[in-house]
C-alpha cells in the first residue's frame, strides 16, 4: 500500500510567503526560503511553491527564489506560476525543482501539458486546478467551475471534464484546490475531490481548507464505493498561518493520522 503524503504549499509574492482567505486579502508570513527550511527540517514529505502573481502580471516565475529554496530543501519540490513554455519549464527544473505545476497557461494552451510530458515525463507535470462550486448546468454538470489567474477569471469549464482531459493530455498528477474552502480551516471540499478521484487514474492532491488533523484524515479515507482517497494533501495553514486557531508540527499531524489508521510515512 502506498503511503499518503503531506505537502506544504506556499503562495509566494515578491519572495515572501503570503496567505489569504478564498484568494483575497493576502497577508505576508515571511521569507519564502526561511519558511521552506523550517518545514523541511520538520520533515514534510513534499513542498510546492506557487508564484501567485506571475500569470496575472504576465511575467516569468521568480527563478532566483526557486534557486534559493532548492539549495536548502531535499524533498520533492514542485513549482508553478508564470510558466508559459518548455523553456520556462526547463529553467525551473534546472534551478532545482523536481516537478512543474501548470494552471492558467494549461487552460489557455492545453498542448503544453502534452509537450511537457513528452519532454520531461508525466511524473514531472502537475495539473493544478482552481475549482469553485456553482450551479449544475449542461456545460458544468459536476457543479464545479474552473477559474484561472488566481481565481480572478472564470472559464466556463467543468472541473471533472478538465481533470479527465488533463490526464489524457499527459498530466501525471492533479491538484484540486477549492476556492470556496481555501483559507477557511473548515476542511477540504470532499465532494469535488472525490468526484475527480473517481474520474481519473492519476494521483490526486487535495488542497484548500485544512485546519485540523481530522480534516486530513477525512480526505485520506477511502470511500464506501471503493474509491481511494487522494494520495496527498496540502496542509499549509496548519503549519505556519497566524490566521488559524493553532499551528501543528508535521510530527503531530503524522502521529494523529497514524493513530487513525491512515498509512503514512513514519516521522523519523
Amino acid at each position: 500500500m502506498l503511503t499518503k503524503r503531506l505537502i506544504a504549499c506556499f503562495d509566494v509574492k515578491d519572495g515572501k510567503v503570503t496567505k489569504a482567505l478564498k484568494f483575497q486579502n493576502n497577508i505576508d508570513i515571511g521569507r519564502a526560503e526561511d519558511i521552506a527550511i523550517k518545514v523541511y527540517e520538520d520533515k514534510i514529505d513534499e513542498i510546492i511553491f506557487y508564484d501567485i502573481t506571475a500569470s496575472s502580471d504576465k511575467r516569468k516565475i521568480d527563478i532566483d527564489m526557486v534557486r534559493r529554496v532548492a539549495r536548502h530543501v531535499f524533498v520533492p519540490f514542485t513549482v508553478g506560476g508564470g510558466i508559459k513554455s518548455l523553456e520556462d519549464m526547463y529553467e525551473v527544473l534546472k534551478s532545482g525543482a523536481e516537478k512543474i505545476s501548470v494552471d492558467s497557461m494549461a487552460v489557455r494552451n492545453p498542448a503544453i501539458i502534452t509537450a511537457a510530458a513528452k519532454a520531461f515525463g508525466s511524473q514531472c507535470v502537475v495539473l493544478s486546478m482552481q475549482v469553485k462550486k456553482v450551479a449544475v448546468t449542461e456545460s458544468i454538470p459536476s457543479g464545479y467551475e474552473i477559474a484561472i489567474d488566481g481565481a480572478r477569471v472564470f472559464t466556463g469549464m467543468d472541473a471533472v471534464e478538465w481533470a479527465r482531459r488533463g490526464e489524457a493530455l499527459g498530466a501525471g498528477e492533479i491538484c484540486v484546490n477549492s476556492i470556496d474552502n481555501d483559507g477557511t480551516h473548515k476542511g477540504y471540499d470532499t465532494d469535488i475531490t472525490f468526484k475527480i478521484a473517481r474520474a481519473v487514474n492519476v494521483p490526486i492532491i487535495a488542497s484548500g481548507g485544512a485546519g485540523k488533523p481530522e480534516h486530513v484524515a477525512e480526505i485520506f479515507r477511502d470511500q464506501p464505493d471503493g474509491v481511494s482517497g487522494p494520495s496527498a494533501a496540502i496542509i499549509s495553514s496548519m503549519l505556519y498561518s497566524p490566521l488559524i486557531e493553532r499551528n501543528y508540527s508535521v510530527k503531530e499531524i503524522k502521529e494523529e493520522l497514524l493513530a487513525r489508521g491512515i498509512h503514512m510515512r513514519p516521522y523519523v
